[in-house]
């Protein structure tokens, strides 16, 4: 019965309070009998992986104002989807946003499978985002659980064990909590809960609608939950960036392989990625070391990377990489590494 109520407080609360989203189809649209359309809660739970709802915002606008359906994307040039994805982070996302865009157009006439299993069959899509879209999409009871959602279990029930080691015992009391009614708007609202109320620091438990069943709140020590495992520190390995402009503007690229960190990104050549890299610049040149570095830290390690600049003649044949004309060269397009050595660059270059 306790759980049975809860979802029915949290549904009420969700009903007054959900957030609007670009994505979403909110509470009233859903109960008039709007249907969200799977396409839009796929892209966007892609995006939202690792990623801010915040910063997820434009992305998701400019994908859907160009690619506005999955038939659309699927048709889309790979360039111009990794560009448009470039800033956004976790580029192996964008890899697999096109091939399951295209497996759902050849294999699935268009439309995305409706149930969690089916929707397990897609490239780039794991266990979180099969229930997620199986939920928020086709209405399936298929337990959601985010960082979000295992933040509110912990809390609500007071689970001492640390992350990750409780994840299977997190997903189990979200499970036991999923309602076979509205699992979708159940869904997004346990979500809305732990982004707006149970956040991570100074939990809002006075307003919160699970507040006189949370035994976290009643023991005093919600805000310590959940517990976590020490993270062991990361590593930092180094690389040389080479950023090399032609005397007709024309700017030296690469597209990076396609497996491997900012996979079939368009950059800077650079070096290897280690403690010691070997220098390896893509032509001769009179390749000047700048004095800052471009940092940036990846999920399993701080990467720096030297920049090197040079000035070369029009008719320079880099050993790797192609120049791109000035006109067709947009900093925006670089992966965020990318682009911060670039800004290290640009203004040493205009004055070579």
């Amino acid at each position: 019965m306790r759980d049975t109520l809860l979802s029915e407080h949290l549904l009420a609360w969700y009903d007054r309070h959900a957030r609007d989203l670009p994505w979403r189809v909110g509470p009233a649209d859903r109960a008039a009998g709007i249907r969200p359309d799977p396409y839009r809660v796929w892209l966007s739970e892609i995006m939202l992986q690792q990623t801010t709802v915040a910063a997820v915002r434009s992305y998701f606008h400019a994908f859907t104002t160009r690619w506005p359906n999955v038939a659309a994307l699927a048709a889309a040039e790979d360039a111009d989807v990794m560009a448009a994805w470039a800033g956004l982070g976790y580029y192996a996302r964008a890899r697999n946003l096109l091939k399951c865009a295209r497996q759902v157009v050849t294999e699935h006439g268009g439309r995305f499978p409706e149930t969690r299993e089916a929707l397990l069959t897609l490239p780039g899509i794991g266990p979180y985002t099969a229930s997620a879209i199986a939920a928020i999409a086709f209405d399936e009871p298929a337990t959601v659980v985010d960082g979000n959602v295992e933040r509110v279990m912990a809390r609500l029930h007071d689970v001492q064990t640390p992350l990750p080691t409780a994840k299977k015992e997190l997903t189990a009391l979200a499970e036991r909590h999923t309602p076979n009614e509205r699992p979708g708007d159940y869904a997004q609202a346990v979500m809305d809960l732990g982004a707006t109320i149970c956040t991570p620091k100074s939990p809002a438990c006075g307003i919160c609608p699970l507040r006189e069943d949370c035994d976290a709140r009643r023991a005093g020590h919600a805000a310590e939950l959940p517990r976590k495992l020490p993270k062991k520190p990361k590593p930092t390995r180094h690389g040389i960036a080479y950023i090399a402009r032609r005397d007709d503007g024309a700017w030296l690229l690469e597209t990076r392989p396609d497996k491997g960190l900012l996979g079939g990104m368009l950059g800077w050549p650079t070096t290897d990625w280690s403690d010691d890299p070997a220098p390896a610049p893509p032509l001769p040149a009179d390749w000047q070391t700048l004095d800052a570095e471009a940092r940036h830290t990846f999920t399993h390690f701080h990467l720096r990377l030297a920049v090197q600049i040079a000035t070369v003649p029009a008719t320079s044949a880099p050993d790797r990489g192609q120049f791109h004309p000035a006109n067709s060269f947009r900093p925006a397009d670089l992966p965020t590494v990318m682009r911060k050595a670039f800004d290290l660059a640009a203004a040493t270059l205009r004055d070579l």
